[in-house]
Formats: C-alpha cells, sequence, structure tokens
C-alpha cells in the first residue's frame, strides 16, 4: 500500500500548489536552525583571515592597564596562548578576562560552564551596545574580531575537545564539551546584533562579488606579460584556484581542499572535467560533483584550459595525488607535501586587485568568488534559481544561504538608473550566455 503525503497529492493534482506546499512545510524552526549555520560559516571564515578585523578594531582594546585584575589577566593569556599567536588575539582576551573578573572577583577564565556562552554575549554587549545606553558603541567588525579571538582562547584551554560543536555532557549535565563561541546562544546573539546594527545603518560592510569583468582582469593580470618565472608560476596556480571557485561558487578554503583524487580529467576529453568535493560545512554527509564544461567562447573562463595550466607547472613525473593546488616555492617547483593555503590564496587576490587599482580592494574576501560565481551564473548565464541551488549542492532549507549571494549593497549597481528604462535600454546590464 502507498501512503501519498498532503505534498505527493499536490504533485499529482496541481504543480503550483506542490511548489507552495513545499515552501510551507519549511517550518520557522528550520529557517532559524539555517540562520545559525550560516552565521557559524561565516564566523569559521573571519577566523582564517583576521589581519584586517583585528587591524581595525585594536583602539577597541586599550592595554595600557596595570591593574591588579589586569595583570592576572596578562599571566593568564600568556599561560595559555602560544609564542607564535598573534598579539591582537590575546589583547582582546586579557580584555575579556579583565571584564569578567571585575564583575565577579571568583570567576575561572579556563572555567567553561552553562553560562559561558552568557558571559561572552555580555562582553560583545559592552563593547558593541548603544552608548545611549552605556556601553561603548563600536562596530560590528569589533564584536567579529572578538569573537574570533575568544574562539582561539577556548580552543587552547580545551585542547582535546572539538572545535565545531557545543553541547551538554549526557551522563552529566553540569559538564559542556565544545567551544562555547560555537553555542547557539552566541550565534542567535551575533545575528541579533548585526540585524540591530543594520537598522540603525551601523553594520559593518559585507564581502564584494566578483563579477565576469573582475574575473577577466585578473586573468589578463596573471597572465600580463614582463613577470619572472617564477611569479608567471605563481600566478598561475592562483588564477586557476580563482577560475575554479568562480565556477564552482566555491569559498576560498573550499577550493584549496580540492583533490586529484576528486578530479576526473579523462585524457584527449576536450569537453568536460568531473570535479567531486567531499562534506563540507553546508554539506557534513554527503559528496557533490561539479560536471564542467570546456568554454570555448570565453577561454579565460575555461576549466579545462585551467587543468591544461597546471599540467604545465606541476610537469610529467609529478604524482597526481594529494592537494590539487600546492604552494610554489622560492625555486618555481611545486611542493609536493605543502599545498596552497587559504591566507596565501587570499593575500593573492588582495595583492592583485591593488595592483589593479581597485580602491575597494578590502571588501572582497574569501566569499567573493562563491557570490559573484552565483550572480554569474544568474545574470549571465540565464539560470533559474533551482538551477543554481542544484549546482550549489543545496537542499531546500540550505538554499536561504544563496538568496544573500544574489543580492548585496556593496556589489556594484551603477546602472541602477537604468533599470526602469523601456526598451531600448542605454546600457547593456543583462548579458547573454
Amino acid at each position: 500500500m502507498v501512503v501519498r503525503t498532503s505534498v505527493d497529492l499536490a504533485v499529482v493534482q496541481d504543480p503550483v500548489a506542490a511548489a507552495e506546499a513545499a515552501v510551507h512545510a519549511i517550518s520557522e524552526a528550520d529557517i532559524d536552525n539555517e540562520e545559525i549555520l550560516l552565521d557559524l560559516e561565516e564566523a569559521a571564515g573571519y577566523e582564517e583571515n583576521l589581519d584586517k578585523i583585528m587591524e581595525d578594531c585594536m583602539d577597541d582594546f586599550v592595554d595600557e592597564d596595570d591593574s591588579p585584575a589586569a595583570q592576572y589577566a596578562a599571566v593568564m593569556a600568556r599561560a595559555c596562548i602560544t609564542e607564535g599567536t598573534r598579539n591582537r588575539h590575546t589583547r582582546i582576551i586579557k580584555a575579556y578576562i579583565m571584564f569578567q573578573r571585575r564583575a565577579d572577583p571568583s570567576w575561572n577564565p579556563k572555567g567553561v560552564l552553562r553560562r559561558t556562552p552568557f558571559d561572552i554575549c555580555r562582553f560583545i554587549t559592552q563593547k558593541c551596545g548603544d552608548k545611549s545606553q552605556g556601553f561603548e558603541g563600536r562596530k560590528f567588525s569589533t564584536a567579529i574580531a572578538t569573537r574570533a579571538a575568544l574562539t582561539l582562547w577556548y580552543r587552547c584551554v580545551r585542547q582535546n575537545e572539538r572545535t565545531d560543536e557545543w553541547r551538554q555532557d549526557v551522563c552529566d549535565p553540569d559538564v559542556w564539551h565544545g567551544l562555547p563561541t560555537r553555542s547557539r546562544e552566541v550565534s542567535k546573539f551575533m545575528i541579533g546584533l548585526e540585524k540591530t546594527m543594520a537598522s540603525a545603518g551601523k553594520i559593518s560592510q559585507s564581502v564584494r562579488a566578483l563579477t565576469l569583468e573582475d574575473m577577466h582582469r585578473l586573468y589578463d593580470h596573471c597572465f600580463r606579460a614582463g613577470q619572472s618565472d617564477l611569479e608567471a608560476r605563481r600566478s598561475v596556480m592562483r588564477y586557476c584556484a580563482y577560475c575554479l571557485a568562480f565556477l564552482m561558487m566555491l569559498r576560498v578554503n573550499e577550493v584549496v581542499n580540492i583533490t586529484f583524487e576528486g578530479v576526473e580529467n579523462i585524457p584527449y576529453d576536450r569537453d568536460h572535467v568531473s570535479i567531486m568535493l567531499g562534506p563540507r560545512k553546508t554539506s557534513q554527509t554527503k559528496t557533490h560533483t561539479f560536471p564542467l564544461h570546456a568554454h570555448d567562447d570565453d577561454p579565460r573562463l575555461c576549466p579545462k584550459r585551467m587543468f591544461l595550466l597546471l599540467a604545465t607547472l606541476y610537469g610529467e613525473d609529478f604524482e597526481p595525488s594529494g592537494p590539487l593546488f600546492r604552494y610554489i616555492n622560492n625555486y618555481g617547483h611545486a611542493e609536493r607535501n605543502k599545498p596552497l593555503t587559504t591566507g596565501v590564496l587570499h593575500r593573492g587576490l588582495m595583492t592583485d586587485l591593488q595592483a589593479l587599482g581597485y580602491t575597494s580592494w578590502p571588501m572582497y574576501g574569501t566569499h567573493s568568488f562563491r557570490r559573484g560565481g552565483c550572480q554569474y551564473r544568474v545574470k549571465v548565464k540565464n539560470w533559474s534559481t533551482d538551477m543554481v541551488a542544484a549546482w550549489g549542492g543545496w537542499s531546500q532549507v540550505e538554499a536561504i544561504t544563496m538568496f544573500r549571494y544574489f543580492y548585496s549593497p556593496n556589489d556594484n549597481h551603477e546602472y541602477m538608473a537604468e533599470y526602469d528604462r523601456n526598451y531600448p535600454k542605454r546600457v547593456c546590464i543583462r548579458k547573454e550566455g
């Protein structure tokens, strides 16, 4: 016997009703959960490239206090933070410990309890809350930097704990596992703070999407004449990663994790290449395959040509295993045991954009390829939203992420005055694929 759900019956009777039923099947809790997952994903992205954010907010954390509380905080921070850690993180951690100890002298900096996420939220509120309510009124970037620094702190004091969870022990309700900065309480607080600051016009700048024209400029810059052999080889490696991230709508930290084992590039096949990604933050339990086709109409975005370029870098004797993108050493050789990192690729993008004369280069980041790739598929290739969702490997709820990538106030909207003009328009807003 076959039991049909209401959605099944709607499919039989009316496809439009089926679509509406599927939308209503998504509960507010599902959307709330997806917002939290997206917040955690972006928080992890910020943690990987914090130099600029930390530099901007250091004035928000004064380091000239010689009080006993300050001395205690400095001793604690130095005891737990390794020597190689940036001093900026340590300054934020010291301020956090001082704030908590002044409120409660018995507060244990190394203790992790049920209340710890609320302690974190209270400290961020003190730094970023509205001045009219007695808080310091700092920018949202200060909240981001604070959360990242405290993530480092609790990683150091709880080195044997997982870093991707926050949960209560099943046997002892007083014991908590994971990182308090990964808790729902902190995520919901950060989402609320961001929305509050956005409504007040004080929100931080979101990452700008890279457009098709940006990608063409990056290609021309990376393959410009007059480079040394070392510069040229590093530029080829960088741009190949840029191109795949753009076409596959990936973050920088995802594209550097592509492996040779996940690539199916059949010799003498000029048509396509398949790339399989393993579990990701947005898809923890499944793999996803991207069948990329040759693009003879735009060689600068042709995946087949990118693999030919990589083959020239690696040479015939290179063993195709492990990470696809490798670090190019000072001798121009691809390191076998040293993959290209998120930090190196991000710094390369910032350097390339500055060299091209982009005064807005700080507005680009690890999500720029993903944002730009989504918009390229819709605006240039004329894909529908369901095609983009399927291409990205998103479920129905995860597709909420996709709509954030279609639009950002920081993206280029210089043709907005032409949007409502009746034909013929004076500029081409939508390019044909």
